[in-house]
C-alpha cells in the first residue's frame, strides 16, 4: 500500500510504464495504492478518496504524462522514458501517444482532453529521441505492453 505522493512517483519511476487502473499486462497503480487487486472501480472501493487524492496529485506532476500507450488503457509513462516513446512514434498509433488530461467540468463530471503527440513532448526528451533508434527505443518501453507478437501493430 502507497500513502504519499512520493511513493506513487517512485513506482511509476521504478516501472516507467504503468496502467491507472486497467488490468493488463503493465503494473496497475490503483493496485499497488490499494495494497490489494481492487474488483469493480476504484472510485466505491473503500480507500477511493485517498487513491483520488493520490491519482490527482501524479496527474499534476512534471515527471509523468498519462496517454493511452498500453492496449489502449489510460497509461502513465515517466518521463525517463520520454524520448524513447517519441522515437519509437513511428512505429506506433498516433492516438496512444496523444496526452490526456482530465477536466472537471462545473457540472462535477470529468473530460478527458487531449494534446496530441508531439506538441506535449519538452525540447530536451525531442533532442534525446533523436539519437535514439526507433527499434531499441520500443524495446526500452517494453513492448510486450504496447505489441504483442503476431499481432497487427497497435492503430492497424
Amino acid at each position: 500500500m502507497m500513502n504519499t505522493h512520493a511513493e506513487v512517483l517512485d513506482f511509476v519511476r521504478t516501472h516507467g510504464v504503468v496502467l491507472v487502473s486497467a488490468k493488463g499486462p503493465a503494473p496497475t497503480l490503483v493496485d499497488a495504492i490499494a495494497g490489494e487487486a481492487v474488483k469493480g472501480s476504484w472510485w466505491g472501493h473503500p480507500q477511493g478518496k485517498r487513491i483520488f487524492a493520490l491519482l490527482q496529485a501524479l496527474a499534476d506532476d512534471e515527471e509523468v504524462i498519462t496517454c493511452r500507450l498500453v492496449e489502449g488503457k489510460l497509461t502513465l509513462v515517466h518521463r525517463r522514458l520520454w524520448p524513447a516513446l517519441a522515437a519509437a512514434a513511428p512505429l506506433l498509433a498516433p492516438g496512444r501517444l496523444a496526452r490526456v488530461t482530465q477536466e472537471h467540468t462545473p457540472s462535477g463530471r470529468h473530460v478527458n482532453r487531449e494534446t496530441p503527440f508531439p506538441d506535449w513532448l519538452p525540447d530536451d526528451a525531442a533532442a534525446a529521441a533523436r539519437t535514439l533508434d526507433p527499434q531499441a527505443a520500443l524495446a526500452a518501453l517494453l513492448p510486450e505492453f504496447v505489441t504483442k507478437p503476431g499481432e497487427p501493430k497497435p492503430g492497424d
